[in-house]
């Protein structure tokens, strides 16, 4: 006879085996929004995941600008204005300038309602001696995202990568981790499996967004690196 505690509930029952970590959702039916889908980042993002079968939207302030990317881009992207990107897209990466952030996401507070949106804004300030790190009212520019959308489910993600290498046509896999920060492991889950779909590339669980803030500012180091050594560097996490 099995004993039970004061709950009623059997002490000799079989705790679940824990969750997989590698274990991610197929997102690849999934649309993905680019806002910023016309600068640097965002441009990059938006082609290496079309290219992985993906299907994507950038945005732009003018509709226009974004269709003509997009047509550069090829592989099946598609350009609309920033309202249209958020409205069709299921998963929506923030990649506009950081001088931009709250305006872009204040703006489309309605249509960014029960989107996942992932940050991947950097808040960064440059002067003769480099890039360095600005510290946002909120904490990070993820927090910043997650108090003006409160509605959303706000991520952070894809701050470390290389706007040169994801827009090289001859570069065939990108050899990089990315940092995934959430509030559910159910959101992060498809942030880590979208970061999967680049060859090459990993996404890695690093904490909730109250973390965000030194995800960000690592960015004035990586390219204080890069200008050193003439590189591209991003991150790789070892024994994970």
């Amino acid at each position: 006879m099995t004993s039970t505690d004061s709950s009623g509930a059997g002490t000799g029952a079989q705790k679940p085996a824990a969750k997989d970590p590698w274990d991610l959702p197929d997102i690849s039916g999934l649309v993905v929004g680019v806002l910023g889908g016309t600068g640097d980042q965002g441009r990059g993002l938006a082609y290496r995941l079309a290219r992985a079968g993906q299907k994507v939207i950038i945005g732009s302030r003018a509709a226009e600008r974004a269709r003509s990317a997009a047509d550069e881009l090829g592989h099946g992207v598609e350009g609309a204005d920033n309202a249209e990107c958020a409205r069709r897209s299921d998963i929506v990466i923030v990649a506009v300038p950081w001088d931009g952030h709250a305006k872009t996401l204040e703006a489309l507070r309605e249509e960014l309602r029960g989107k996942l949106v992932v940050d991947c804004v950097n808040p960064l300030g440059f002067d003769k001696k480099g890039a360095y790190a600005l510290k946002p009212e909120e904490g990070s520019a993820a927090e910043q995202a997650a108090a003006l959308l409160p509605d959303s489910r706000v991520t952070a993600a894809f701050h470390h990568l290389s706007a040169v290498l994801l827009q090289d046509e001859t570069v065939e896999e990108i050899d990089t981790d990315v940092m995934v920060l959430g509030e559910t492991r159910a959101d992060t889950d498809l942030v880590q499996a979208l970061a999967a779909r680049i060859p090459g590339m990993r996404g890695v669980f690093a904490g909730r967004l109250r973390n965000a803030h030194q995800v960000e500012s690592l960015v004035a180091n990586l390219i204080s690196a890069n200008r050193r050594y003439k590189a591209h560097a991003g991150l790789r996490l070892t024994d994970v």
